[in-house]
């Protein structure tokens, strides 16, 4: 990305999204920043466009991606996504937006547990999913609901799902692939620096593919 760029990013005070935001400020890009609490960011930084709220309020969606290039959701709750597909219900309101105002780029930042539209899992990732992380099906259905929605009524957008590998913050340990069966427990960071790579990637476009480190 050479020339500047406006980057609409959900879930901008996360673990991932906060290095994601960062990159792109330090690359000289403008970041639009949906947060409930805008006192995680800096307030005040260059290029830096923050709107309070949440996903699950009402929003004028069409005016949140207005002049925006890009649309990167990197959005997760675990406890209201046991009981409501919240991030299903926003990317069908944000998806027309985006049509009306000529956003055609997204990325959706979905768990590596989460099966892919008309995919599975293999039988250890489904083993993982249904006993150490039981407590995280609600987000995984809310994210398996996303990727059937753009797989079947969002094929004009040029969206790109990552099924990441998040651990925990931290250095880096590498530089991110993408995959269809390799699959690596990274960090914040690099999920952060695969994400912001990816989106520009039109051989990524209309996938749900894993990422991993190359060299393990």
């Amino acid at each position: 990305m050479t020339q500047q760029s406006t980057f609409l990013v959900l879930g901008a005070t996360g673990g991932t999204g906060k290095h994601f935001v960062s990159q792109a400020l330090g690359d000289g890009h403008r970041v639009r920043a949906l947060v409930r609490t805008p006192e995680k960011l800096a307030a005040g930084a260059k290029n830096l466009e923050i709107w309070q709220g949440s996903i699950t309020d009402i929003i004028d969606t069409d005016a949140l991606v207005a002049g925006v290039d890009f649309v990167v959701s990197m959005l997760g709750d675990v406890k209201l996504q046991r009981d409501a597909k919240i991030n299903t219900a926003f990317v069908q309101k944000l998806v027309p937006s985006m049509r009306r105002r000529g956003v055609k780029r997204f990325l959706y930042q979905a768990g590596g547990l989460s099966r892919p539209y008309q995919g599975r899992l293999t039988p250890l990732l489904w083993a993982i999913r249904n006993t150490l992380v039981r407590g995280y099906n609600g987000q995984h259905e809310d994210n398996e609901a996303v990727m059937e929605y753009l797989a079947t009524e969002a094929n004009d957008i040029d969206w790109i799902v990552h099924r990441a590998g998040i651990g925990s913050d931290g250095p880096t340990k590498g530089v991110l692939q993408r995959s269809k069966t390799k699959f690596s427990v990274a960090t914040h960071r690099d999920c952060a620096a695969y994400n912001y790579r990816t989106i520009m990637d039109a051989s990524a476009f209309h996938t749900s593919d894993f990422s991993y480190y190359s060299a393990t």
